[in-house]
């Protein structure tokens, strides 16, 4: 995520002024407070671990985090992404690099959502210069630190080897085979 944070900081032309915008998708405030729910913590710590590195780097952009997606009358986490917009262009912050913080892939609540809405409302609300950052998707460093997650994660577990053909013609097992050793 550092790496697309900075490759997207660099195409505005003051990369330095620009806010950092973390839009985490929400989750009833009931998961959190009743049934013990980690989200919101969890998505903390991503943040300032995000920020920790892209601090290493030379990069020390002010940040702040808002929830996005919720539906009907319950209280959701806050805060929420529409009104921090709103609130930031009042403050008088001119350049903005929204970042999906917890959306792994491209679809309709960042390309919609985040896109044209929030787009819209946060140049509405005085915000000149808009960006954002793509989802982790296919970057390959991301499946890589995926890749090596779940081997941290089950290092018991043996690859299971079959002769049975896909329908590409290739082993089955082929592919365990070959990621176990790092291919």
């Amino acid at each position: 995520m550092a790496n697309l944070i900075e490759q997207e900081l660099q195409k505005f032309s003051n990369p330095e002024e620009v806010m950092i915008f973390f839009s985490a998708h929400g989750v009833p405030v009931s998961y959190v407070e009743d049934a013990g729910d980690p989200y919101r913590d969890q998505m903390q710590d991503c943040i300032r671990l995000i920020m920790q590195e892209l601090k290493a780097r030379g990069t020390f952009n002010e940040h702040t985090l808002a929830y996005q997606s919720r539906v009907g009358p319950i209280q959701w986490l806050k805060p929420y992404t529409d009104e921090v917009l709103v609130d930031l262009g009042k403050k008088g912050v001119k350049s903005l690099l929204a970042v999906p913080v917890s959306f792994v892939s491209e679809h309709i609540e960042t390309l919609e959502e985040i896109d044209m809405e929030y787009k819209e409302l946060a140049l509405e609300s005085g915000i000149e210069n808009w960006g954002r950052v793509p989802a982790l998707g296919l970057s390959s460093t991301f499946i890589s630190d995926l890749a090596d997650a779940v081997i941290e994660a089950l290092p018991s577990v043996q690859a299971i080897t079959t002769t049975e053909v896909t329908s590409e013609g290739a082993e089955a097992g082929t592919f365990c085979k070959e990621f176990r050793a790092g291919a």
